[in-house]
């Protein structure tokens, strides 16, 4: 058999997380990004030298970020996006072979990929499309095993758009203390109205909470995150994080992202953002291929289409990506678009428009 005998049985037999497809000289509106770029992007000299480690742990940067998530320095971590965060995360709470996660599907898939790579069991209690994917508490905490160390929630979650009542994450970190820890995923945070549950830290030891910079700092190319919890919590994790995690460039591109007129070049085009997701979803309504739409708080729409596989042909024929599920019988017929530039949503609506009936 060679070297893959002494391959972990986990790892040769990991589903790996698909990503959205990358192809030049397209519209990308399959891996929801911010269309523009960050204003940090315009100055590509490092203000720290590369022949020098970067710091340990960036201790200007976490500063930055723990006044902009409103939380004490000591209960907050930078990571290598929430991603990472993810990884520590199940590495630190879950033994191989014992412990297991819940999620709430469908859902961020990282979760399951880095249960699997631990070895840890992963268990679902489905958000259902017939309930307009909301989270079922008493089926959740039902579903949960003795065993069970993690609960994943992804509010506003990806790839349905929507946000899980605050009350609703604080009654299952009631009912599962001193049993599991719950991780609350605020990747899309910036795009919702809902109060993030960095609030709540202080009464919940229990209570997670995950953010990036990906998103609505259009810092997805720097890979820059942040986990929030308990400080003691918060120690475990910084002991596991490799040393000069964040790269001299990562970081001073994100510090160069929050000054007072980056950060108000960005609250605009999150503004402009939510703006065009609502033109974009009423412009989609109309459309005799498009059978529903699904409220969103994000960046992004998840919609069901009569014919998906028909459609897909035809925005990939206008070079337009996006991005479908054809392994998830739970959005089944359905794509999640995400909202681009003016220029970009015109482009989408038209070629749909253009495709006339769909039967």
């Amino acid at each position: 058999m060679g070297i893959e005998s002494l391959v972990r049985p986990e790892i040769l037999n990991l589903k790996r997380y698909v990503t959205a497809r990358q192809e030049s000289a397209t519209v990308r509106m399959n891996a929801n990004e911010l269309p523009w770029p960050s204003q940090s992007d315009s100055a590509t000299v490092p203000l720290m030298p590369l022949n020098r480690y970067p710091e340990i742990r960036p201790q200007q940067l976490q500063e930055v970020l723990a006044d902009y998530y409103g939380v004490p320095l000591k209960c907050l971590l930078a990571t290598r996006g929430s991603s990472e965060a993810i990884d520590l995360l199940i590495r630190a709470f879950c033994q191989a072979g014992r412990d297991s996660i819940v999620v709430t599907p469908p859902t961020f898939s990282m979760y399951r990929v880095y249960a699997d790579i631990q070895g840890a069991e992963t268990l679902s209690a489905p958000m259902l499309p017939c309930n307009n994917f909301q989270l079922d508490v008493d089926a959740l905490l039902a579903t949960c095993k003795p065993g069970t160390k993690i609960i994943f929630i992804c509010s506003p979650n990806n790839p349905t758009g929507h946000v899980t009542p605050a009350a609703q994450i604080l009654e299952i970190a009631r009912a599962r203390r001193e049993k599991s820890i719950v991780v609350v995923d605020e990747a899309y945070a910036e795009f919702s109205e809902a109060v993030s549950l960095c609030s709540s830290l202080e009464g919940f030891d229990n209570i997670v909470v995950l953010r990036t910079l990906s998103k609505a700092l259009a810092l997805a190319g720097a890979r820059c995150g942040a986990v929030v919890g308990a400080a003691p919590l918060i120690g475990w994790l910084d002991a596991m994080l490799a040393p000069y995690a964040l790269a001299t460039p990562v970081i001073d591109s994100v510090l160069r992202a929050f000054t007072v007129e980056n950060l108000r070049t960005s609250r605009d085009a999150l503004a402009h953002i939510v703006r065009e997701r609502e033109r974009l979803r009423k412009a989609l309504s109309s459309q005799s291929q498009v059978e529903h739409i699904w409220p969103s708080q994000t960046n992004f729409l998840l919609v069901r289409f009569r014919n998906l596989g028909r459609v897909v042909d035809q925005l990939r024929l206008q070079r337009i990506l996006v991005r479908d599920f054809p392994h998830d019988t739970q959005l089944a017929e359905c794509a999640r678009i995400t909202v681009g530039t003016p220029e970009e949503n015109d482009l989408l609506i038209a070629a749909l428009r253009d495709g006339g009936e769909v039967s």
